[in-house]
């Protein structure tokens, strides 16, 4: 099998390059040799390769950045997409895209699952809403997996700012009404590579493609999310100077930001853990795994 990788120097990149390695040859490229910004250059190159298997985890993700270049988002994160779909269906091979939760509004307290209304609020959701529609209109056999609040081990992430300004400062200010999982890039990683495992080998493929939500389990705050990774650091004597206490929530009206952020960002993943036999562990054990990772790192 041929697998043709898309953005393989980001965070859910990188992971993919260890978690497809299995499957086949993975022929991986990043923005240098496989550039967002012109659609025709990357459909050129999916030709090219003729992959059994299209990968893409390229996007624009300055989620602020994007109000004020909306026509580059829309490039990176719809027409380009949309070009790759265009060649899948034409090669017959199965294309795995990334989405977000940003496609919502953010309404409401309940998961919201693959059927829900979306509404997005912010250039990056309506750019990702509609490089998943380009890709449904295609025809290509596909996956597109919805995520959120992704971390890495590799690169910066929240919970390591979060440590960083806790040696730091004396007090932080967390906002505390979006509400989420934190999902590692090693996790949805590891899942994609099941879930094209699965769909490769199925009699009937085209029960196996569509769109899917994929988070890890559990929900938290950003505020809870920050007090879990300080409590974790201080019975390891991390050196913390912020005491418990001086972790104050604030609401996102504190915090203004060029995009507008959903504030239920719950995704329902039902649908993936029934289709592909999946379990989905806790988010807070990714976190924990992901900051012993950092800890023991020189």
């Amino acid at each position: 099998m041929n697998i043709l990788l898309l953005g393989k120097g980001g965070q859910v990149g990188w992971e993919l390059q260890r978690s497809l390695a299995p499957l086949g040859h993975v022929i991986a490229h990043d923005f240098d040799t496989a550039d967002f910004s012109q659609p025709d250059a990357v459909a050129a190159l999916v030709r090219q390769v003729a992959p059994d298997v299209i990968v893409n985890a390229a996007a624009h993700t300055a989620v602020d950045k994007a109000e004020s270049e909306p026509e580059l988002a829309r490039t990176i994160n719809a027409t380009t997409p949309g070009a790759i779909a265009r060649e899948a269906a034409a090669l017959g091979a199965l294309l795995v895209h990334y989405s977000t939760d940003y496609v919502f509004d953010g309404s409401g307290q309940a998961p919201r699952d693959e059927s829900a209304a979306t509404a997005p609020l912010s250039v990056y959701g309506h750019t990702k809403l509609e490089g998943e529609q380009l890709i449904a209109a295609s025809g290509c056999h596909h996956l597109i997996f919805r995520t959120s609040w992704v971390y890495a081990a590799r690169g910066g992430n929240f919970a390591k700012t979060m440590l960083r300004l806790a040696a730091e400062r004396d007090a932080l200010k967390v906002i505390h009404d979006q509400i989420g999982a934190p999902t590692g890039a090693d996790l949805l990683a590891d899942i994609s590579a099941h879930a094209i495992r699965a769909v490769r080998h199925s009699a009937a493929p085209e029960s196996l493609c569509g769109l899917y939500h994929l988070v890890a389990g559990g929900e938290t705050s950003w505020f809870d999310y920050a007090r879990f990774v300080i409590e974790w650091a201080r019975a390891r004597q991390v050196p913390i100077r912020v005491a418990p206490e001086a972790i104050e929530p604030i609401p996102t009206s504190a915090y203004p930001t060029p995009a507008q952020r959903p504030l239920n960002s719950r995704l329902d993943t039902r649908k993936l853990q029934h289709a592909f036999g999946l379990h989905l562990p806790h988010w807070q054990q990714g976190v924990e795994r992901m900051l012993t990772e950092h800890l023991h790192t020189p």
